[in-house]
C-alpha cells in the first residue's frame, strides 16, 4: 500500500451520515459475533444434539438403510428444526442487550455534534482512513474535560423525547483521553491497516497536548481484530467493566500511559 493510495484525515461535515452509520454498524457487529459464538458454545451444541435426538426418537426418524442413500438422511429434519429454533432464541436473548448498547452509543453528545465535540481539545479528533478514495475505517479519540463521561442526550425510555437538558461542552484538555469509536471495514482487517490508524490517533493525542497522561479504551473479544490491535499497541488491562449477552461476554477497560508509549516510540 503506497502513501498515495492511503490517507488519514480529519472528519468533515460531509462525512456525518457515513460516520454515524459506521458507528452503529460497529456496535451491532458485536451482536452478530455473539450469536455465532453462542450457537457454537459447547452447552448450546449439546442442547441442540439432545433435543434433536429426542425428536428423532419420538417421531421414529432414525436411519432407514432399506431406503438406500436417502434413508440415511431421515434424521436431518430434526436437526434442522431445532437448529433454526436455537438460532432464533440466541438472537432473541442477545438482541435487546446489544441494541440498547448501540442506541446508548448513538445518543451520546459526541455523535450528536461530531464537529464541535471533537474540536474542544487539540488532542481530540475523529479521523477517517481512506484507501484509493474509499472509506476504510475511523477512530475517535476524546481528550476533552468530559472524556470519561458516559452521559446520553436522550431519555432511554423515550426514543422520541427531546434533549434532557442543554448539554454544556467545556473547552480544554483532560489528563485522560478516551478512544470512543474504532472501526475498520472487514475486507481491510487482514492487512493490519487498523494498526496505522490506531498509532496515528495515539500519537496525535499525546503530541498535541502534554496534559494527556493516559489513553483508555473499552474492548471485548467479540471484536477480536480491534482488541488484538489495541493490546499490541501496548494497552494493558485496568479493570473489567461488565458483561453482556446470554453467555456474559466480557468488556474490559484498557489503558496506555504516556511513559509506556514513550518507551515504545522514543523518537516521538
Amino acid at each position: 500500500m503506497t502513501e498515495g493510495d492511503a490517507r488519514i484525515r480529519f472528519y468533515e461535515p460531509s462525512d456525518d451520515r457515513l460516520v454515524k452509520f459506521s458507528i452503529g454498524k460497529a456496535s451491532m457487529e458485536c451482536l452478530a459475533v455473539a450469536n455465532r459464538s453462542a450457537f457454537f458454545h459447547p452447552f448450546t451444541l449439546s442442547a441442540w444434539v439432545a433435543l434433536s435426538c429426542i425428536m428423532i426418537q419420538y417421531l421414529d426418524w432414525w436411519f432407514r438403510p432399506e431406503y438406500g442413500f436417502l434413508g440415511y438422511l431421515t434424521p436431518l429434519p430434526a436437526f434442522g428444526c431445532w437448529g433454526a429454533v436455537i438460532l432464533y432464541l440466541m438472537d432473541w436473548f442477545n438482541r435487546s442487550h446489544f441494541e440498547d448498547a448501540s442506541l446508548d452509543l448513538l445518543r451520546r453528545p459526541d455523535v450528536a455534534d461530531i464537529a464541535n465535540y471533537y474540536r474542544r481539545s487539540p488532542s481530540s479528533g475523529l479521523f477517517i482512513l481512506e484507501y484509493s478514495g474509499k472509506f476504510v475505517g475511523l477512530i475517535a479519540i476524546d481528550a476533552s474535560k468530559d472524556s470519561q463521561s458516559q452521559d446520553t442526550l436522550m431519555v432511554k425510555e423515550k426514543l422520541t423525547s427531546s434533549l434532557k437538558s442543554k448539554h454544556t461542552m467545556p473547552q480544554g484538555t483532560s489528563s485522560v483521553a478516551t478512544i470512543r469509536h474504532f472501526y475498520i471495514e472487514e475486507p481491510y482487517r487482514k492487512a493490519g491497516i487498523q494498526k496505522d490508524l490506531l498509532a496515528h490517533a495515539i500519537q496525535h493525542a499525546f503530541k498535541a497536548d502534554n496534559a494527556v497522561k493516559e489513553i483508555k479504551v473499552t474492548t471485548t473479544p467479540l471484536i477480536l481484530y480491534a482488541q488484538k490491535c489495541i493490546r499490541d499497541a501496548g494497552f494493558a488491562l485496568e479493570k473489567p467493566v461488565g458483561k453482556l449477552g446470554i453467555y456474559g461476554w466480557k468488556f474490559d477497560l484498557l489503558v496506555l500511559r504516556r511513559a509506556q508509549w514513550e518507551k515504545q516510540d522514543p523518537v516521538s
